[in-house]
């Protein structure tokens, strides 16, 4: 255990910090669940357009949400009070030599990592539902940025991103497996075949909406970044 500790903190030191405080600020933007809202509201406007009746909006929403919900609660009510593993930031052993962006430390425990838990349970979930290759690149991407982010401001050790990144993906799965009943008893099991169109019958033109949301908010993160 010693060694594994003694690994996780020789990884995180790889990743923590940088002499830019451009890259600071661009971290600090990137790292706020407030950024990606756009990209939240572009997923649900893909959602409404893609299915044809208000349950069926209703279900795929509230389904998303619970990915959140249980990865969000469980983490931060159950996991990180229990093993209380200190962040970084916090450890007394070695918070005074974490690069620390802002003096922002965040609350004291962080095993495992929300941030991880709840981009990954999103992205997974989200990749089963469009299923679609290249969006399915664009989520599991914007996953791991956010992950980057954590480990850069030293919020959380490489072992709590990688146990969030593994319980948000089992989560987004087993989410999707039991919407995935659920919506069959609502709906007309049809099979799409079309390049219009994904498997799972969602118009590849509206995800292209998705790509161009998530460009804009990394533009205007890059510009927000300055005035950080």
């Amino acid at each position: 255990m010693e060694e594994l500790i003694a690994l996780d903190q020789t990884i995180l030191g790889f990743f923590n910090g940088s002499d830019s405080l451009y890259v600071d600020g661009l971290m600090l933007v990137l790292t706020n669940a407030l950024t990606w809202v756009p990209l939240y509201i572009a997923l649900i406007v893909v959602i409404i357009k893609n299915n044809e009746t208000m349950p069926q909006i209703l279900l795929t929403i509230g389904f998303a949400v619970l990915c959140v919900l249980i990865t969000s609660v469980l983490s931060e009510n159950v996991v990180k009070p229990y093993f209380g593993r200190f962040r970084p930031t916090n450890d007394p052993f070695i918070k005074y030599s974490i690069d620390v962006v802002n003096g922002i430390r965040e609350t004291k425990f962080g095993f495992f990592s929300s941030h991880a838990a709840n981009t990954m349970g999103i992205a997974t979930f989200v990749s089963l539902l469009l299923r679609s290759r290249k969006l399915t690149w664009l989520m599991m991407l914007w996953s791991l940025v956010n992950c980057y982010t954590r480990l850069y401001l030293g919020v959380h050790y490489p072992g709590d991103i990688l146990a969030g990144l593994l319980f948000g993906a089992a989560t987004g799965f087993g989410v999707y497996i039991i919407y995935n009943k659920v919506y069959r008893r609502i709906s007309l099991n049809i099979k799409f075949i079309s390049t219009q169109y994904t498997s799972t019958g969602y118009c590849n033109d509206d995800i292209n909406i998705v790509f161009g949301v998530m460009m804009f908010t990394l533009l205007v993160a890059s510009v927000a970044a300055i005035f950080v």
